[in-house]
């Protein structure tokens, strides 16, 4: 919600700061003067640290959204929580404004793991939350949650990360999102990978802990539903299956993204120049300025790239109908793509194309490659038609969005 590094010395600012009181003014501002549109079947308090709002903040941030376009009768609405930034009275206090989804920010149960992370928390506190959390459930207040694992950790072996996944089991979260661990720029795991201070996994064992963990999860009853995601039955993220299936959804806050047409819109990072960018005379949210510059969905390429990621995969003629191309693309591609078919990394079952599980979807990286390597060939011979067809002339004439989602960041 309101990102660490935005404050001075990198500390965040206290609950209920008149720092935070600014930024949510802000944020209320920019909902306030969206376009309204469909009611909102999911939201999702993310970005940052939401839980630095206190739970009234919380209350009155989805009153706005409902007022400005309504909550759908069941909407499914998650918050991130770092397990060091919330006690069972604030957890009971968020699920009272209307949160009914966890997504507990765990990342590991090996304190010397969360201390190399940087992470407030030790596992005590992952384990004492997560404990909160699985009592809400069974009683009602809470409809899911979910726990962040990474794998792919500096020195871990697949010893170390069996023995986190199986106390990820033991907790019996309905949801658990297991990621690599990505080195962004600027941070001390980049810098110290640059100067060759910093040995992770390699290809090998990589593939191997994605198996691991595929292998244990399904044992356990798990549905690997998308690469980084496993879910109960009944527990897949209906916010982030939105997004992975090309539909729009707003996203409100400093660097947050939306796309309610397909068209992505970005905000700025830091507070000064957000706060200048809502000021500015037609904000960019305006009616009158995404009409004429929306599309019903995501470009192709991005299209592919959220579908293959999912266990269902795409259906492939109909994406490449959307563009113009016909069926000898299709089986063009499907020839460029054979060592991958041979390999049995890609099954292409009828219509739809999907990576297997758990091989395909560990070693995607290739798989996509080639595909963007193709789309970048077609494009370049498709007549210009805006953005290779998807575009529409006018913004009324366009159907509602499916199972609209807003990101509050």
């Amino acid at each position: 919600m309101v990102p660490l590094g935005d404050h001075a010395g990198g500390e965040a600012p206290a609950p209920g700061s008149a720092s935070i009181e600014a930024y949510l003014r802000l944020l209320l501002g920019e909902i306030a003067a969206s376009p309204p549109g469909p009611p909102l079947a999911t939201v999702y308090f993310g970005g940052g640290t939401p839980s630095l709002l206190t739970p009234p903040q919380v209350e009155a941030l989805l009153a706005a959204l409902s007022c400005r376009f309504g909550l759908a009768p069941g909407a499914e609405v998650s918050m991130e929580l770092d397990p060091a930034s919330f006690d069972q009275d604030r957890l009971d206090g968020y699920l009272q404004a209307g949160v009914n989804r966890v997504s507990l920010g765990g990342q590991s149960f090996d304190d010397a793991v969360l201390a190399g992370l940087g992470r407030r928390h030790r596992g005590a506190d992952l384990l004492e939350a997560a404990g909160w959390l699985a009592q809400s459930l069974g009683g009602g207040a809470l409809s899911s949650w979910s726990l962040d694992l990474i794998q792919g950790l500096p020195g871990q072996d697949l010893g170390h990360w069996g023995r986190q996944l199986r106390q990820a089991i033991a907790l019996a979260p309905p949801h658990l999102s297991v990621y690599d661990l990505t080195l962004e720029p600027g941070t001390v795991f980049a810098q110290r990978h640059d100067r060759g201070q910093l040995q992770l996994p390699d290809a090998d064992l990589g593939a191997d802990l994605m198996e691991l963990t595929w292998a244990e999860l399904s044992a356990a009853g798990y549905g690997h539903y998308e690469i980084s995601n496993y879910a109960l039955p009944g527990h897949a993220s209906r916010h982030n299956r939105v997004y992975w299936s090309g539909a729009g959804w707003w996203g409100f806050g400093m660097g947050a993204t939306s796309a309610p047409w397909g068209e992505r819109l970005a905000r700025p990072r830091t507070r000064d120049a957000y706060a200048d960018w809502l000021a500015q005379p037609g904000l960019p949210l305006a009616p009158d300025v995404l009409t004429g510059q929306a599309c019903p969905g995501m470009p192709l390429d991005e299209r592919l790239l959220v579908g293959l990621r999912r266990r269902e995969g795409v259906h492939m003629p109909a994406l490449l109908a959307q563009t113009g191309l016909g069926p000898a693309a299709l089986e063009a591609l499907r020839g460029r793509l054979e060592p991958w078919t041979n390999e049995g990394l890609l099954r292409i079952e009828g219509p739809r194309w999907r990576l297997s599980d758990p091989a395909g979807l560990a070693l995607s990286n290739g798989v996509l490659r080639e595909l963007l390597a193709w789309w970048q060939e077609q494009q370049e011979q498709l007549p210009v038609q805006g953005d290779a067809g998807w575009q529409s002339s006018d913004a009324a004439l366009l159907p509602p969005m499916h199972d609209p989602a807003a990101t509050v960041g």
